[in-house]
């Protein structure tokens, strides 16, 4: 009998557990292959379960001191870091349930808790123990990076691996990078009680956005006392010798306790032997893989944070089902980058999908039409004391959606409308038409989408079009004497 493997997949995160679970609840043979002592990956451990943990307790912490917005006292929150930082740990456990390797096996998904390697075609080394395979899925994600800025190495900078080790607030935290990751926890430790100092290389904060998506949001940061020093790269990092030390950022001198590096992701596959098996990496040593997801390698796929394209969870455990559909049965499914949705946990949330202004001209080679309204016009923000922030709506000139971005509070949920949209080529009259839940968030889209009506109909030619109509409807809708 051959005792091959189905699959064999090198990394426990979230495209690793999606693709070994949905594997052998088809009945597969698979091994899931993770070094860590229990599966789930950055996201549970150190990337989205944490810090929207943390978010939650800054947000509140926040709600508190403003209440006074909705009518009520308002109250300087008592805060033990420590217990925070306590049941983010407790959250951890919770939420890490189901990826657990007992879960898993009770699934069908064999857990070898080793260092996977490719020893060479067909075969992967776990901790000593061959897996000879059929297909093997590569799922090693990434970490953070750390530039090579003179002084950081010996600043011990804290990363979104490391912050979570915490139990004392830094009294001032200095966060180099503007993206995602370095606003969200900013504005997070900002509301906490540390003196923070945002530092971005960018003209503006979250510079992959939509630029009025930035603005808002440094303005939003500097009105909560949060520093944002914008197109200043950091030159060096000078340490104290007792702790701490001076950021050195253009002409500026930042002294901080902590220092928090936000700067992008490096690939974590280091060691697992993809020369052994021809699988090519790009200059950055992601995997390279196409449409399909498929590598270099003979029988090998790759999904989530190893092949380097968008680091989502979402996004991974999509690619995961994907690659394990192509590995298994030869299917020849291919990924679509198109409709991924990307949210900025910040306050507001910042949510996006497609092409933004500046893309969507550059793709139809002509002005989009952008649809906008604002949500100091909502009423559920009214009500909400929570009157900031806008949604826009990028389209063709016929009204098919290419894109939108969302500021607004939660912005992450209402995105999943705009994205199937986007996915199914709907149009600004589809969401337009669709009714909404009356006071929503979600009507902030639709508000928007109601504007191509108006660019479309009500203009004068619109009017002069109609006027004979209704001149015709008028003589004849008589009533009868």
């Amino acid at each position: 009998m051959d005792r091959r493997y189905d699959l064999v997949v090198l990394g426990g995160g979230t495209a690793g557990l999606v693709a070994s679970l949905y594997a052998a609840r088809v009945g597969a043979r698979v091994a899931l292959v993770e070094r860590a002592e229990q599966p789930g990956g950055d996201c549970l451990f150190t990337g989205c379960v944490p810090s929207k943990s943390m978010i939650a307790s800054a947000r509140l912490a926040h709600e508190m001191r403003t209440a006074g917005r909705v009518g009520l006292e308002p109250v300087e929150p008592r805060i033990d870091f420590g217990r925070v930082m306590e049941r983010i740990q407790e959250v951890i456990r919770r939420a890490g349930l189901p990826d657990r390797a007992e879960h898993l096996e009770a699934q069908g998904v064999e857990v070898i808790r080793a260092l996977g390697r490719f020893a060479r075609p067909g075969v992967v080394d776990a901790g000593g123990r061959e897996l000879r395979f059929r297909a093997a899925i590569i799922a090693t994600g990434s970490r953070p990076a750390l530039p090579p800025i003179a002084g950081l190495a010996e600043a011990e900078p804290l990363t979104a691996e490391t912050v979570w080790d915490l139990r004392e607030l830094p009294p001032r935290l200095a966060v180099l990078g503007g993206g995602p990751s370095g606003c969200e926890l900013g504005q997070a430790f900002a509301r906490l009680g540390s003196r923070v100092e945002i530092v971005e290389a960018a003209p503006m904060l979250l510079p992959r956005e939509d630029p009025d998506a930035g603005r808002l949001v440094a303005d939003v940061l500097a009105g909560e006392g949060v520093g944002v020093h914008l197109g200043t790269p950091a030159a060096r990092v000078e340490p104290a010798a007792g702790g701490g030390g001076v950021l050195v950022a253009g002409e500026r001198r930042i002294d901080y306790d902590r220092l928090l590096v936000a700067l992008g992701r490096r690939p974590a596959g280091d060691g697992v032997g993809l020369e052994n098996v021809d699988v090519e990496v790009d200059e950055r040593g992601f995997v390279k893989a196409d449409a399909r997801l498929q590598t270099t390698g003979d029988h090998i796929w790759a999904a989530g944070d190893a092949v380097g394209r968008m680091y989502f969870t979402h996004l991974a455990g999509h690619q995961g089902l994907t690659a394990m559909a192509n590995a298994l049965f030869r299917a020849r499914r291919r990924f679509d980058y198109s409709a991924v949705p990307r949210v900025t946990f910040t306050d507001p949330e910042v949510a996006s999908i497609g092409l933004a202004e500046a893309e969507a001209r550059e793709r139809l080679r002509r002005d989009p039409l952008v649809l906008r309204h604002e949500y100091a016009e909502s009423d559920r923000a009214l009500t909400e004391g929570r009157a900031r922030g806008f949604a826009k709506l990028v389209t063709g000139r016929r009204g098919r959606l290419l894109g939108a971005t969302l500021v607004a509070p939660a912005a992450g949920e209402s995105i999943a409308e705009l994205a199937a949209l986007v996915r199914r080529g709907g149009t600004a009259a589809d969401l337009s038409q669709a009714i909404h839940a009356y006071p929503t968030y979600t009507e902030g889209p639709a508000r928007a989408a109601e504007e191509w009506w108006t660019e479309r109909f009500l203009t004068p030619r619109g009017r002069r079009l109609l006027r004979p109509a209704l001149a015709l409807l008028r003589a004849v809708d008589r009533p009868r004497s």
